[in-house]
C-alpha cells in the first residue's frame, strides 16, 4: 500500500493542486494533516480542493480555532513580531473563512486509524492527544516513548512543525509530513509524504514539488495579509 500525506497546506491552492498533480495515480489514497487556512489567502479553495477530490484528512489546530471563532490560533510564537504577524493572520482568515468551509474545518475528525498488511496507522495533526503541540525531530526518545504510549499504531503520522523526518525507535515509525503550503525547512518547494507499506518494510519518500511561490507570495500582500509571510515563504521559512 502506497500512501500520500499532505501536511500543513495553510491557504497556499498553487502548492496543493501541484502537489496532488505530482503525485495523482501514483498512490492509493491521499490524506491530509489539517490547518487549512492561515498565512496564505486561499482557504477556502483549499477546503473545496480537498472535499471535490475526497481527500479525507485530520483537524489541525487552526481549523479547530477558526471553526469556532476562537480569540488565537493555537499557534506557537518564537518572538513578538511573529506573535503580531500571527495574530493578524488569524483574523483574516476567520474574516474571509466562508461557512462552508467553516463547516468543513468543524467535521474533520482528530484522527484517522488505517491498519495495511497487518501494520496500524495512526495519523493526526501534531500529537495523539493535543493538535498543537511541537514535536521536533529532535525531541528525546523519552518523549517519542510517551506519544507512542499514546497509540497502538506501529506507524504515527502527524505535521505541525511544517519540518519533516522520520525516526524509528522500539519498532515504532513516527513520521512528520512536514508541509505542503508552508515549509519551514530552508525549502520553499511544498513537501509530500509518500510512504509505502510493503510485507517486510516500510518506505518513506519526503517529494519536493515545484510551484509558482512568486504568484502565492504575492497575492498574500494583495489580498491584505502581512508581506511578513511572503518573505518567508520565499524562504522556506
Amino acid at each position: 500500500m502506497k500512501i500520500a500525506i499532505f501536511g500543513d497546506i495553510h491557504g497556499n491552492i498553487e502548492a496543493l493542486r501541484a502537489s496532488f498533480k505530482a503525485i495523482s495515480g501514483s498512490v492509493e489514497a491521499i490524506f491530509h494533516l489539517g490547518d487549512l487556512g492561515g498565512y496564505a489567502p486561499f482557504v477556502n479553495e483549499v477546503a473545496d480542493f480537498l472535499a471535490e477530490h475526497g481527500i479525507r484528512g485530520v483537524q489541525g489546530n487552526y481549523d479547530d480555532a477558526v471553526a469556532d471563532d476562537r480569540e488565537h490560533c493555537g499557534c506557537r510564537s518564537e518572538d513578538p513580531v511573529q506573535e503580531r504577524m500571527a495574530a493578524l493572520s488569524f483574523e483574516w482568515t476567520k474574516r474571509r473563512v466562508t461557512p462552508k468551509t467553516k463547516a468543513y474545518m468543524a467535521s474533520l475528525p482528530k484522527e484517522i486509524a488505517l491498519e495495511a498488511l497487518g501494520r496500524k496507522i495512526s495519523i493526526f495533526h501534531a500529537a495523539p492527544h493535543k493538535n498543537n503541540l511541537y514535536w521536533f525531530e529532535d525531541r528525546p526518545e523519552k518523549f517519542f516513548r510517551e506519544m507512542a504510549g499514546q497509540s497502538d499504531a506501529d506507524i504515527l503520522v502527524y505535521g505541525h512543525t511544517h519540518k519533516p523526518y522520520r525516526k524509528d525507535l522500539d519498532g515504532r515509525i513516527f513520521i512528520n509530513a512536514g508541509s505542503v503550503g508552508k515549509p519551514k525547512d530552508g525549502d520553499p518547494r511544498a513537501c509530500v509524504a509518500l510512504i509505502e507499506i510493503e510485507p517486510d518494510a516500510i518506505r518513506v519518500e519526503f517529494r519536493r514539488v515545484e510551484y509558482d511561490v512568486e504568484a502565492v507570495a504575492a497575492a498574500i500582500v494583495e489580498q491584505g495579509l502581512p508581506e511578513y509571510y511572503s518573505e518567508r515563504l520565499r524562504r522556506g521559512a
